[in-house]
């Protein structure tokens, strides 16, 4: 077993282990010994890995209590959220009890939000199943839903009492949902590793995707630890994000992925930094080179004149511009705000 602990002020361990999942009770229990437990997970999650953990969890004595939603982005909303919290409410949930998140980014988000604001905060746990959730998601606190003007603008800074990452889960994602969680794996080598992300570079992550991790996990849960409610370097992971919310806003959060997107995001990102002399020739290709290697797009059919409207929803807008994250080359980020009025120009519109 592998394990990290991420020490911010409500500190807590990354457990990664293949088969964990069978075990999660265990390792839950070592850690908040209540009586009751809100499982929360969605209908293509729940039917593979859902009788297991509730299993785990119901063999140390707790007294279960399951809400599945409908698979998929269009399912995070307020909305969702409020079912939640009405659903443990309607359980007698107390301060004492938790609520477990198996699942998705969407599941993780969701759940850890409506743990944040159920009588004002109860504690919850991260079972990651998707890769996007295992190398990033999961880590870090951040919960949110999204809104019809934007994505995740509606949320809190909430972290997990406890992250269990099992990837044998894996085994069971699609092609597509597998690249989609690559995607944020390169981004973190982009930003913060090129020793990462030579390694996607020059193997099949699938082939060491437990290494891969691991590191993904080790670089972010550093970040957390240095900025945990993002007043600084922790910006620095939404690289490619504030493009590739643009885009999800513009195919209706359907027809197009998270990680589809924030890879099409540092393309864009990276190609304007090339343009204005803030990153190093070339990187923008190599960077489209292994998202295509992973069978992930590299361009949207929207123009960019629409993605750079779409961006004035971003959550990392100030009230004269927007704080872009660029990197200078790859594992080198940093973070350069341009005023609205110069946004156009600057990517060239």
């Amino acid at each position: 077993m592998k394990k990290l602990t991420v020490k911010v002020s409500h500190g807590y361990d990354i457990l990664i282990e293949k088969g964990i999942l069978s075990e999660c009770g265990k390792y839950i229990k070592a850690v908040r010994p209540c009586k009751k437990v809100c499982l929360i997970s969605d209908t293509n999650v729940y039917p593979i890995y859902g009788d297991t953990v509730k299993k785990s969890l119901e063999g140390e004595g707790y007294e279960v209590f399951t809400f599945v939603f409908e698979a998929g982005e269009s399912s995070k909303t307020t909305d969702t959220v409020i079912k939640m919290v009405q659903f443990m409410s309607e359980n007698e949930l107390t301060r004492s009890d938790i609520a477990v998140a198996l699942g998705g980014g969407v599941c993780g988000d969701m759940a850890g939000f409506a743990a944040a604001i159920y009588l004002r905060g109860i504690d919850f746990v991260q079972i990651p199943t998707s890769l996007l959730a295992q190398v990033d998601s999961s880590v870090g606190g951040k919960t949110a839903v999204d809104l019809p003007t934007g994505k995740n603008l509606c949320g809190a800074f909430h972290q997990p009492s406890l992250v269990l990452i099992d990837s044998n889960t894996l085994d069971t994602l699609t092609p597509h949902f597998f690249a989609d969680g690559m995607a944020e794996a390169i981004k973190m080598g982009c930003i913060k590793s090129e020793a990462l992300f030579e390694k996607i570079e020059k193997n099949n992550a699938r082939d060491i995707i437990d290494d891969v991790i691991f590191e993904c996990v080790s670089l972010k849960a550093g970040v957390v630890e240095r900025d945990e409610k993002e007043h600084g370097e922790r910006a620095l992971l939404n690289f490619g994000h504030t493009a590739g919310h643009a885009i999800e806003k513009l195919h209706n959060f359907t027809t197009v992925s998270h990680g589809e997107a924030v890879g099409i995001g540092m393309v864009i990102i990276s190609k304007a930094g090339e343009n204005n002399g803030l990153t190093e020739q070339g990187t923008a290709d190599r960077i489209a080179a292994v998202l295509k290697k992973y069978n992930l797009p590299v361009c949207d059919n929207n123009s960019l004149n629409d993605i750079i409207t779409a961006m004035n929803a971003d959550k990392k807008r100030t009230g004269t511009g927007v704080k872009f994250v660029f990197i200078r080359k790859i594992g080198d980020g940093f973070i350069n705000p341009i005023e609205n009025e110069n946004i156009p120009t600057f990517f060239g519109v």
